[in-house]
């Protein structure tokens, strides 16, 4: 039976190249000389440091452009508030997406369901997998997921037919 997974991962080999490209462009600015503006990625998530929020604005500038190069959705990106660390430094932690929250994949399912398309939806983990008869029911599917979830990147994967 054909089916294919609805994921929200970004490529975080991608992230981390667009980290390091925006460390490189931070030490080499002129603005950024002799402040403590720094950028690191730990696991899923980006520590951006510096001394205000104008310069958190500018540093997270750097990082959506080298992150648009490299063809990394900026809605992954999951911005947390600015709180303040000792001294004049300010600190932002930004998420990296991954994985399609339980009531995000269930308002996909309902968004399926009625549009009374010969398919069946299913949650499994952090992922919506879609099953159907036919290749153009499921083509249908996915253009329907694509046009319903603007707010968020999803891609569509593991197409069995």
């Amino acid at each position: 039976m054909p089916s294919f997974d609805t994921v929200c991962d970004a490529n975080m080999v991608d992230v981390k190249h667009a980290v390091e490209n925006t460390v490189k462009e931070i030490t080499t600015r002129f603005d950024f000389k002799g402040t403590p503006a720094s950028i690191e990625l730990k696991d899923k998530e980006i520590t951006v440091i510096g001394d205000a929020e104008f310069q958190l604005t500018q540093i997270e500038d750097i990082l959506r452009n080298k992150l648009t190069k490299r063809n990394v959705d900026v809605r992954f990106l999951d911005m947390g508030d600015v709180q303040k660390m000792g001294g004049d430094k300010v600190k932002r932690v930004i998420k990296v997406r991954s994985g399609i929250e339980t009531e995000v994949a269930k308002k996909i399912q309902r968004h399926i369901k009625d549009s009374k398309l010969k398919v069946q939806a299913a949650i499994q983990e952090e992922k919506v997998r879609v099953t159907g008869a036919k290749r153009d029911d499921l083509q249908a599917a996915m253009a329907l997921i694509k046009k319903e979830m603007t707010d968020i990147p999803l891609t569509f994967d593991n197409f069995r037919d």
